[in-house]
């Protein structure tokens, strides 16, 4: 009887030691993504996720994570059984976390991605499959003023270099199986580039109007450059209001600092021409004038078709 008992046992043990991870087969439909918000760093999706596997531990109701979310809401949970394995569906609604690239605004373009995870099991007891032909973005929830591109999932790694308090040797660090929905956003955005940099250029046009007087008149031709500087700046401030905080210079700093300075120059050829007149120079303080305008206009036109060109082509 002792050899039987130890045969068992044995075969036990070599089971324990060299069984594999069970595999679950995990897919999604992502009903929708929504709710974009610059400022915050975060956005909405809305997705069904499904799981097929054999192993009864397994709750993913109660053990599923997206690392990546700020917070999740599981509306609705279904459970059934496929083929003989345990069939789970949930519906998320999620407030994922993105730090959005904002170097081209409003010629950006994203890379959205949710990663999900089990909690309580390992890359040693459990490895995610991705149900590849099954899941899908639905196609008639578009993204208003978005384009949604190269929509897939996948599944990595996940390396943790902690053992999460198990000090035990050779649990010093973990690795979880991870599932990923990726999927790329770019903009339409000519509407949203007039939208917000109409009052910046119409401030550049006010401050442009400065050369119509004649370079003797000290008023108009001072008062109005100032105030296109006061209507820039406040264009500026209502802008990086809905953008997060970039140490990068982005379009928008770039546009505007371009303006800046324009307004500056127009300020500083202004102040050349009162000064030729008032040495009796009418002649050439008319000459500078006309010649200043032009230049200045042909290059600040010049600079922004090129700046903003480079972030199209970006």
């Amino acid at each position: 009887m002792k050899k039987p008992i130890l045969f068992i046992l044995f075969f036990c043990f070599i089971q324990e030691v060299f069984s594999l991870p069970d595999t679950v087969r995990v897919g999604t439909y992502v009903m929708s993504v929504h709710d974009i918000n610059f400022h915050d760093q975060e956005y909405t999706a809305r997705l069904w996720l499904w799981f097929i596997y054999a192993n009864k531990n397994f709750d993913f109701g109660k053990q599923l994570d997206i690392t990546n979310a700020k917070s999740i809401d599981q509306t609705q949970q279904l459970e059934d059984s496929l083929e003989g394995k345990q069939w789970s569906m949930l519906k998320m609604k999620c407030t994922m976390k993105e730090n959005w690239s904002v170097l081209d605004f409003p010629f950006d373009k994203q890379h959205l991605k949710i990663q999900i995870e089990n909690t309580l099991f390992d890359k040693k007891q459990l490895i995610f499959k991705p149900d590849v032909e099954a899941s899908k973005f639905d196609s008639d929830e578009t993204l208003a003023g978005w384009n949604i591109k190269n929509f897939k999932v996948s599944v990595i790694d996940n390396f943790y270099e902690t053992g999460f308090g198990d000090n035990r040797k050779g649990h010093s660090n973990q690795t979880f199986s991870a599932f990923l929905i990726e999927m790329d956003i770019d903009r339409n955005a000519w509407g949203l580039f007039l939208k917000i940099f109409i009052g910046m250029y119409i401030a550049f046009m006010i401050s442009m109007v400065s050369f119509a007087p004649h370079p003797g008149e000290l008023e108009p031709r001072f008062g109005l450059p100032v105030g296109g500087l006061f209507a820039a700046v406040g264009n500026k401030y209502i802008i990086d209001s809905i953008l997060p905080e970039s140490a990068s210079f982005t379009l928008v700093d770039s546009l505007h600092a371009i303006t800046f300075f324009t307004i500056f120059m127009i300020l500083l050829a202004s102040a050349i021409c009162l000064k030729l007149h008032d040495r009796g120079r009418a002649e050439a303080a008319i000459k500078f004038n006309r010649w200043g305008a032009r230049i200045i206009a042909i290059a600040y036109t010049l600079v922004n078709v090129i700046l903003v060109l480079l972030a199209i082509a970006e």
